[in-house]
């Protein structure tokens, strides 16, 4: 009859061990069983970058990357960036449901309120220097809110909880647009909350002697392109916030680990990448000649791979159709006939077809912030307003799973063995 479990012979030994398997998973510690002698620490595994370990159980985004799905609390990211709003995609995330109008309607009005930040917050943007990176500034003014609100510390309670999402979600936007605005020697533009929280973030941005000229289309491409940002399962950033939140610092100073994961060119700048690479093969012609170059492993095809999709990122198609929208109202971007092309030819080359890469949520979204008038420098920062629900909610999480503790991975230690201390004038 079969059983749950899983049957391991230590052939050093020849002692059968059998160890339980749930959500087709074992857990590691089981393993610690098996050891050749009664001082022995047990057997460990090794996964180096965590390529086939889960850190956590968790119920808020599921990932086929086989078959190209996304959900988040279930329902499929297609939908969700169809027809929900950001704030309601930040209030399911954290939540777990969608909220009724009602709910919506106290959850805006909440983040609203606390859109402003403390005055001490723009002398301490105003201290960076004027060519200062917007994704190191917005790092920096995130962890630097924990010293605004000690209370942040009492991640125990759950209200309290709930105030400090608050404050990251309204409060995040408004230094991200202060970011910019530094950037570009311009006057802070404080939030107008008779505006929506994708038209305040933008008019903080882009305005210029009074309320910007709102265009709808652009908007709303970019709360879609937030929403498909919004979580990601157990990416980089996403186990940065859990492992620094594990400690229970306050949920600024964890969330401003995740802002740092995402600062790092292999997560949050890859679209960045794609651009210079458009920029590299210059014109459509020039195309096939890169496509060789590649595949002779001279050169790399950025946006293209994931390290879970092993098929079409469904958020790609998405970002597709939004670029759509975004060049119908901006002109044509010559970058883009590149990007399709590009795309066209590797989606039909067998080298690329055999190794399943194809398109990722990278490939477009920079020809799309670029347009909308961001600089590249500045997609980061996006991405991370983006990836804030979901960084809250996997932070909160963690903090009620009672299996978490301190993150504290083992290590296999290669180094030397105990040997004597040489005095200076022996070496």
């Amino acid at each position: 009859m079969a059983k749950d479990t899983l049957t391991i012979t230590d052939n050093r030994t020849g002692q059968n061990y059998e160890v339980p398997i749930e959500d087709g998973t074992i857990k590691a510690i089981d393993l610690r069983q098996i050891k050749v002698s009664s001082d022995d620490f047990g057997l460990m595994t090794y996964d180096p970058a965590f390529m086939n370990t889960a850190a956590c159980r968790s119920a808020i985004t599921y990932i086929d990357g086989d078959r190209g799905i996304l959900r988040y609390r279930g329902y499929p990211i297609e939908q969700l960036a169809e027809q929900a709003s950001f704030l309601e995609v930040a209030y399911l995330l954290g939540e777990g449901e969608l909220p009724t109008r009602a709910q919506l309607d106290t959850w805006t009005e909440t983040i609203k309120f606390h859109t402003y930040v403390h005055t001490n917050i723009t002398k301490f943007l105003e201290g960076f220097r004027y060519d200062a990176h917007p994704m190191g500034m917005m790092l920096g003014a995130v962890g630097a809110l924990s010293t605004f609100y000690p209370d942040a510390k009492n991640i125990h309670d759950p209200a309290n909880r709930y105030l400090q999402r608050v404050r990251l979600l309204a409060k995040g936007p408004t230094i991200a647009a202060f970011a910019f605005r530094h950037s570009r020697g311009l006057p802070f533009v404080f939030p107008d909350n008779d505006l929506d929280y994708i038209g305040n973030f933008v008019n903080m941005t882009f305005s210029i002697g009074g309320r910007h000229k709102a265009n709808k289309v652009l908007q709303r491409a970019l709360e879609i392109l937030l929403i498909l940002h919004a979580d990601h399962e157990q990416n980089c950033s996403t186990s940065a916030v859990r492992a620094v939140g594990s400690s229970h610092v306050d949920p600024f100073s964890a969330i401003s680990a995740g802002i740092a994961a995402l600062y790092g060119p292999l997560h949050g700048g890859a679209n960045e990448a794609v651009l210079l690479m458009l920029d590299e093969i210059g014109e459509k012609k020039n195309i096939p000649k890169f496509i060789e170059e590649v595949k002779a492993g001279r050169g790399r095809l950025m946006g293209f791979g994931h390290r879970v999709y092993k098929s079409y990122d469904p958020r790609a198609k998405l970002i597709k159709r939004v670029a759509d929208d975004v060049f119908r109202e901006t002109g044509l971007n010559p970058k883009l006939e590149i990007a399709l092309e590009l795309e066209r030819i590797a989606l039909e080359d067998e080298y690329f077809i055999k190794r399943k890469l194809y398109p990722n949520v990278d490939f477009y979204s920079g020809l799309i912030y670029q347009a909308m008038g961001y600089p590249t420098e500045y997609f980061t920062v996006l991405f991370a307003l983006g990836r804030m629900p979901g960084w809250l909610a996997q932070w909160e999480e963690m903090l009620l799973d009672k299996d978490q503790k301190i993150a504290r991975p083992r290590q296999v230690f290669i180094g030397h063995g105990e040997r004597p201390f040489v005095p200076i004038d022996k070496r």
